[in-house]
């Protein structure tokens, strides 16, 4: 008896991305129109332009569309995909020179609930953009328009050219953004350097349902206009912001946050506090569960531990560069961590295997640990280790001291372990990334980018999950990467950057073996000659971006014939 195609819908959509629809896909025309119609989401590049019309056809449920290295015409794209009639909700258009004011038009015209929009990085944004947008879609929700790039909007001696001063983001156009998007919730403006407080005030009073703003590096914005805010904008979950206390902490900004009674997500980075406003925060009594301090300064331990005393339901915390820290305050305050999921304590110097291992055994929720840049390697382990199966993550990079003898020890601590990153960590071989690899075998992503100490990485056993390999700069040879071809079958980006040893012969080993791969950066491989690549593309058609080799430069021709088979060769 065959399941009805409801069910099949049911059981595909348990799968975490999309990209597993690829092999269902193969197995019948009843699961290709299936998996086609649950596809959600589609990322434009330069290889997709010329099938774009025919993927536009074939996913007919898609409501999220963004642009990646893409370089064509987007008013033209954003025109096309006008015509057909998808149920578009969502738009990524960042880090692109031009605003595609005519592409959003023609976009508005046809499509009206789009509820996202993300212009973050976009060059020539200006206020009669943001007013167009907000007269093109009243029913955005999220827009994100942070951090424009006005590069050419300055004269050669550094001051802005008074003719290009029409050309960006000013208070005059949040006020049109602002009185056209009524249901706003979500709001990025970090980067707009030219807006003040009058920005805020626009948004607080138009803006009825806004949850979250984003303020970093917005120099003309200043205590009092944050704290106007979070008093007007009654319904605040979340604000982001940096630079606070410079040159000191405003009355009227420690004030604020007793009237901030929504506020669940607080990132100060970058900031000079005080233990006085970290007081004020924990006597508050927000429904607090994110804190973002990282590199902040002008704090002590007893300001955090009476914080975190009165947040002890907080899930993610970052204390990045919290300098003071060490071993035995981590000690004190993990009594409070019961409920963290998230923790980074980056660039804190004192931190040593004690920290690591005693928060993976006192937080029974932890699933990241960023530890970078710490003092891992030094000390010996607690006396009680315990096994926590929760920890999914750890990014333990540019830790000199960190060993083989931890690793193995992380092993087997975090046996669901998925993403390690051991980013320049000169002390450990491939015996403790091997031990790793055998114990772990939920693993995705391996990053051992730098590792000195890693000279090769032979596989005996099969490395089933493992989708990403960062190696750049390591010593292996084609024999270590035939293995990993082998071993690894759904790979799907594979970084060997500077990975001196590797031959075209050991290219050919993992083009073979993985069936899944869509990216491989061979930049500085000077071993590998541009002669391989026509192959590499008809042989695995998965592949959708190579790096090659530094001095490797495909002729037009070559591009188009790439371009062609749907991949994006890059100049090294």
């Amino acid at each position: 008896m065959e399941l009805p195609e409801e069910c099949w819908e049911s059981i595909f959509s348990f799968l975490e991305h999309h990209r597993y629809f690829e092999p269902l896909s193969l197995v019948c025309k009843r699961f290709l129109s299936i998996t086609n119609h649950l596809r959600r989401s589609l990322t434009i590049t330069d290889p997709t332009l010329e099938s774009l019309p025919h993927l536009l056809l074939r996913f007919p449920n898609l409501t999220t569309v963004a642009f990646r290295d893409f370089h064509g015409n987007l008013d033209s794209v954003l025109s096309l995909i006008s015509q057909s009639g998808l149920p578009l909700t969502s738009l990524d258009v960042s880090c692109h020179k031009c605003f595609p004011l005519l592409g959003l038009k023609c976009l508005a015209s046809k499509i009206r609930i789009l509820t996202e929009l993300n212009c973050s990085n976009i060059g020539s944004l200006k206020d009669s953009d943001l007013i167009e947008i907000g007269n093109c879609f009243p029913s955005l929700e999220v827009v994100d328009i942070s951090y424009p790039d006005h590069g050419c909007g300055f004269s050669p001696n550094g001051s802005l050219d008074s003719k290009s001063f029409s050309g960006l983001v000013t208070d005059y156009g949040i006020l049109g953004l602002a009185s056209s998007l009524r249901r706003l919730r979500k709001i990025d403006l970090s980067g707009n350097t030219f807006i003040t407080d009058q920005a805020l005030v626009s948004l607080s009073s138009n803006c009825m349902f806004l949850t979250e703003i984003g303020i970093r590096d917005c120099d003309f914005i200043t205590q009092n206009g944050i704290a106007l805010a979070i008093r007007k904008t009654g319904n605040l979950k979340s604000i982001f912001m940096n630079g606070i206390g410079i040159p000191s902490i405003d009355v009227c900004f420690l004030d604020s946050f007793s009237y901030a009674r929504s506020l669940c997500e607080l990132d100060l980075s970058n900031s000079f506090i005080s233990d006085e406003l970290l007081c004020l925060v924990a006597e508050a009594n927000l429904p607090l569960n994110k804190l973002v301090l990282s590199r902040c300064f002008c704090f002590t331990f007893d300001g955090i531990y009476f914080l975190l005393s009165k947040y002890q339901f907080l899930a993610y915390l970052d204390l990045e560069g919290a300098n003071f820290l060490n071993d035995e305050s981590i000690i004190e305050l993990a009594k409070f961590f019961g409920n963290l999921t998230f923790i980074n304590l980056s660039l804190c110097s004192k931190l040593t295997n004690s920290t690591l291992f005693n928060l993976m055994g006192n937080c029974p929720l932890l699933t990241i640990i960023n530890m970078e840049r710490t003092n891992l390697g030094v000390e010996a382990f607690p006396a009680e280790i315990v096994v926590n199966p929760r920890v999914k993550s750890l990014h333990l990079g540019w830790n000199n001291n960190l060993n083989d003898e931890c690793m193995k020890m992380a092993s087997y601590v975090c046996p669901n372990l998925e993403v390690l990153d051991v980013t320049y960590c000169s002390g450990i071989t491939e015996e403790g990334i091997l031990e790793v690899l055998k114990s772990c075998v939920q693993i995705r992503c391996l990053e051992i980018s730098r590792c000195q100490g890693v000279n090769n990485l032979e596989l005996d056993f099969e490395l089933p999950k493992l989708e990403v390999l960062q190696a750049e700069g390591l010593a292996i040879n084609d024999e270590a990467l035939a293995s990993i071809g082998k071993r690894c079958g759904r790979l799907y980006r594979l970084n060997l950057e500077g990975c001196l040893n590797v031959t075209a012969r050991g290219v050919e080993g993992v083009i073979v073996n993985c069936k899944a791969l869509k990216e491989m950066n061979l930049r500085w491989c000077n071993n590998v000659s541009v002669d391989i690549v026509a192959w590499m593309v008809l042989s695995r058609p998965s592949l959708r971006k190579i790096t090659l080799p530094c001095g490797s430069v495909p002729t037009a021709n070559q591009r188009n014939f790439f371009l062609r088979h749907g991949c994006l060769v890059c100049q090294g």
